[in-house]
């Protein structure tokens, strides 16, 4: 592939031990000229402690924090260095004051994105879909995180408290249906484990080939041009592995509806994208153009 100089449309700043420094040189490091900075306003307790040891502790005092990664951290690295960061920004949605500060962030802080939504609350609940239209209206897409509340088998394992993040498809589906103004970006665990077709049998959260055929994430694209797919992290990583023919078509069918992400550090997606030999022109859209365009509407 061509030495594009990419955009990464998930990244978060004092991460797994790295500040905004160690961040920006791994992003010279892979050629990486622009990375939206998301946040993630969920208490540690709702996070679960086993995030404690990978995020800022600054921000966490005797066991409690108030929140896990903080708008302010996130705008002032943002500040430091616009040329490289986008800001990023989601309001819990239990909050009553979420939207207006919602609307502030955009307003005074620039945010230029929703994200990263990410708490243990239904994608469809009405105050998620005022967060959501908000967005829309404002042109800001929404990476949203789903971690699903039960895996197979015996009827359904419960994840734990907290453990889920957005429900299913289904709540995926339902707000992908009420919100058709905004777009959205799904990502995580609960995300891909519908590019194979017995996702409702599969018992666990990240998948290993082989992939059946027929899942229901190819549906989701071709029925809702307002859903694009966050190739960060694990869970897009191992799914796509899992069935890179599958992957290929996918990725090649919907071009302009992915965008290159990482949610880490490192050069596995670029590799195996790769490796994929997709054509020039759908590794420009998914690596740059993609995610450039999703914010061009921002007001």
């Amino acid at each position: 592939m061509s030495d594009l100089k990419l955009i990464d449309a998930h990244q978060h700043v004092f991460w797994h031990g790295r500040d905004d420094r160690g961040l920006l040189a791994d992003m010279d490091e892979h050629n990486i000229e622009k990375a939206w900075l998301l946040g993630w306003e969920e208490s540690i307790e709702e996070a679960g402690a086993s995030y404690a040891s990978v995020v800022d502790p600054r921000w966490h005092w005797r066991g409690s924090s108030t929140c896990v990664m903080p708008l302010h951290t996130t705008y002032e690295v943002c500040r430091t260095y616009p040329d490289r960061f986008i800001l990023g920004y989601c309001p819990h949605p239990l909050d009553p004051k979420a939207l207006p500060k919602f609307k502030a962030a955009i307003d005074i802080l620039g945010a230029k994105v929703c994200g990263e939504w990410k708490f243990a609350i239904q994608l469809d609940d009405p105050r998620c879909i005022e967060i959501f239209r908000y967005a829309g209206s404002r042109g800001l897409p929404v990476i949203v995180h789903i971690d699903v509340p039960y895996l197979p088998p015996k009827g359904g394992r419960f994840v734990g408290h907290y453990a889920w993040k957005g429900g299913t498809i289904a709540n995926l589906e339902r707000a992908l249906a009420l919100c058709p103004e905004t777009n959205f970006l799904g990502h995580a665990p609960g995300f891909w484990r519908e590019l194979t077709g017995d996702a409702d049998e599969y018992p666990e959260s990240y998948l290993k080939p082989p992939l059946k055929p027929g899942g229901r994430l190819l549906t989701l694209f071709d029925k809702y041009p307002n859903i694009y797919g966050d190739l960060s992290a694990g869970s897009a990583l191992r799914a796509l592995k899992a069935g890179p023919e599958i992957a290929r078509e996918l990725l090649i069918r919907h071009s302009d509806r992915f965008v290159f992400a990482r949610d880490y550090y490192g050069n596995d997606l670029r590799e195996f994208l790769d490796s994929l030999q997709l054509p020039e022109d759908v590794w420009r859209r998914i690596g740059r153009e993609n995610a450039e365009r999703l914010i061009a509407s921002v007001r």
